[in-house]
């Protein structure tokens, strides 16, 4: 790219990739770290089952609402500007959670944590373009960057896992607090500042325009999930496409818009955005069901289930660090495929696995781990290096609304379909309570908690019946990653290896 300076980066740069990982791994981390401290903070709140979900949503639903808005803010006020400012907010909202006395306060925290994240993701990854501009540079620091978001996730089961041991399920949150510090007391000597000056003034319609695409559209994919498609549904998702339709004519006629969607004529950006997105869903559906697995089904504490995720986190780091290695030798599309080819044995492992199988459940989980790491680190790169620097901000937008609504989404589709078919599974027995036959019926954890008033063959039904959910919903995110595998293989197999000069012929 010709708007980027060929300087190698020295230490400070590196240092300050260093830095900008810390808020990274939170981020990761604050994305999953309430897979395993679910249990434990339902006993607490006692969430309803919807309420539940959204405490689970609510943070990825508003990152992925607002990133567009905020990687275009950052280009305006300066990305280090807006980090900082993110930082401040993230860590005094984390104490807010860790302390609310409602579920319903917990998933406006939640709502505000995403507010804050929205403003993190883009400043990190943005930065980074900044910081590095020799191609082969680039490439690695991002594969960092896609590591330490990759190990944060990884790490969030494990984590939460030892502080609901330890302490209590708002521990979880205050993890922020300590990385804030540090961040804000090293980022003016380490990071550099950037804002494009010529960019021109934030458009409020565009920010609205963003909004009304993105949020009815999670909402109905969210409400078809859980209660089936109605006519609202339909209404909803018309209302987002249209307000998508409107929000990219504006664009287009605007000088500075809030999304360069000629980004998207860029073939490779637009195909590793789709493989992030699907690939994303995958994962994030999966590891609600998994985690809820290890602890409901085969009856681990947090911690020891927390211990158990350790193999698919080696695997994802792993691929995180080794995926952007070997390609630059081998074109990016192959490498992508085959890890992803290699993710669909685990999707398989889990459509098959039985209650007492926890061993084939977490290798097929860090099959599924593997091909998320190569795809987030090589997919990133794809659609960070298809734009120019000073158009960074809207490239890595892109790519973390596509990951965190990927997330979203998988846990709202895939656990809703997994407790939509638990509930369909599961009956209870004549003689029983209301009272008791709704805990039975809802959820696996409502019928544990009613389990010693009800025969141990009913618990064990109930075992069975969660199992089959995470079965049914695993084959149909795997028949969705042989999508995204065929498509690396057709649409990117022009891509070239990292760091081989390919400026102007279309391929990047």
């Amino acid at each position: 790219m010709s708007e980027v300076a060929t300087r190698r980066a020295g230490a400070r740069e590196w240092a300050g990739l260093g830095l900008l990982a810390l808020p990274t791994v939170l981020l990761g981390l604050d994305v999953t770290v309430l897979y395993l401290v679910l249990p434990s903070l339902a006993g607490a709140l006692d969430p309803s089952a919807t309420q539940t979900l959204w405490i689970m949503d609510a943070y990825g639903f508003l990152i992925a609402g607002l990133l567009i808005t905020m990687g275009t803010l950052g280009d305006r006020i300066g990305r280090r500007r807006l980090l900082l400012i993110g930082m401040a907010a993230f860590a005094v909202v984390s104490v807010f959670a860790a302390f609310a006395p409602s579920a319903e306060l917990l998933i406006l925290a939640r709502a505000l944590l995403g507010v804050a994240g929205a403003t993190l993701m883009p400043s990190t990854l943005s930065l980074i373009s900044n910081m590095f501009g020799d191609p082969r540079q680039r490439a690695i620091a991002i594969g960092v960057w896609a590591t330490m978001f990759a190990l944060g996730m990884a790490a969030g089961p494990v984590v939460g896992g030892a502080l609901i041991d330890a302490f209590w399920w708002g521990a979880a949150f205050l993890i922020a607090v300590p990385v804030a510090v540090v961040v804000l007391a090293g980022a003016k000597a380490l990071l550099p500042e950037y804002a494009d000056p010529r960019a021109g003034r934030l458009d409020p319609a565009s920010v609205a325009l963003s909004l009304a695409a993105i949020l009815p559209v999670i909402y109905a994919v969210k409400h078809a999930a859980a209660d089936g498609a109605d006519a609202s549904t339909v209404l909803l998702l018309a209302a987002g496409v249209l307000a998508g339709v409107v929000f990219v004519r504006r664009q287009r006629r605007l000088a500075s818009p809030l999304l360069d969607v000629t980004l998207f004529t860029d073939r490779a950006f637009s195909a590793a955005l789709t493989v992030l997105l699907i690939g994303l869903v995958g994962v994030g559906g999966t590891m609600y069901l998994v985690t809820q697995y290890l602890q409901l089904v085969e009856g681990l504490t947090p911690f020891t289930a927390g211990l158990w995720m350790g193999p698919p986190a080696l695997a994802m780091f792993a691929a995180a660090i080794g995926a952007p290695l070997v390609a630059r030798r081998v074109r990016p599309g192959l490498v992508m495929a085959a890890t992803l080819g290699l993710s669909v044995i685990g999707y398989a492992l889990l459509a098959t696995a039985g209650t007492g199988d926890a061993a084939a459940v977490v290798a097929g989980f860090a099959f599924i781990y593997l091909g998320l790491g190569a795809i987030a680190a090589l997919g990133t790169d794809m659609v960070v290096g298809a734009a120019p620097v000073s158009k960074s901000g809207s490239a890595a937008a892109m790519s973390e609304t596509v990951q965190e609504l990927g997330l979203a989404v998988g846990v709202a589709l895939l656990g809703s379909l997994g407790t939509a078919l638990y509930t369909a599974g599961m009956t209870a027995p004549d003689g029983t309570s209301p009272e008791v036959a709704a805990h039975l019926t809802g959820s696996l954890s409502g019928a544990l908690s009613v389990a010693g008033q009800v025969p141990a063959e009913v618990v064990r039904a109930a075992r069975e019946a969660f199992t089959t959910g995470v079965n049914i919903a695993s084959a149909a995110g795997g028949v969705a990653i042989v999508v995204a595998t065929v498509l690396c293989l057709v649409v990117l197999r022009h891509v070239r290896p990292l760091g081989e000069d390919d400026a102007g012929d279309g391929t990047r």
